[in-house]
């Protein structure tokens, strides 16, 4: 069972990371493609990238690699992002 909510769009997905999910279920992962990722609210969760220190989750987009290794850290409230996979 993955740590949330999933609802496919067109173009992009929409995810919703419960603030009741306990904190070990965010874990290390990679995912097959690239990506794009934005909050779509003020939050104090954190990303991660591997080899990379942890930093703010802001309005701007996000670019995840192919196959890096990365993780959210969760914050207060819950969070919901913005998802654009890159096939490739």
């Amino acid at each position: 069972m993955r740590p949330y909510k999933e609802e496919i769009k067109e173009g992009y997905i929409i995810r919703e990371f419960l603030q009741s999910t306990p904190s070990f279920e965010f874990v290390w992962h990679r995912d097959k493609e690239d990506r794009w990722i934005q909050p779509t609210h003020d939050t104090d969760w954190l990303f991660q990238l591997d080899n990379d220190t942890p930093r703010q989750l802001q309005n701007n987009k996000l670019f995840i690699p192919k196959e890096t290794y990365h993780r959210l850290i969760k914050g207060s409230g819950d969070l919901v992002l913005k998802i654009w996979k890159l096939n490739g």
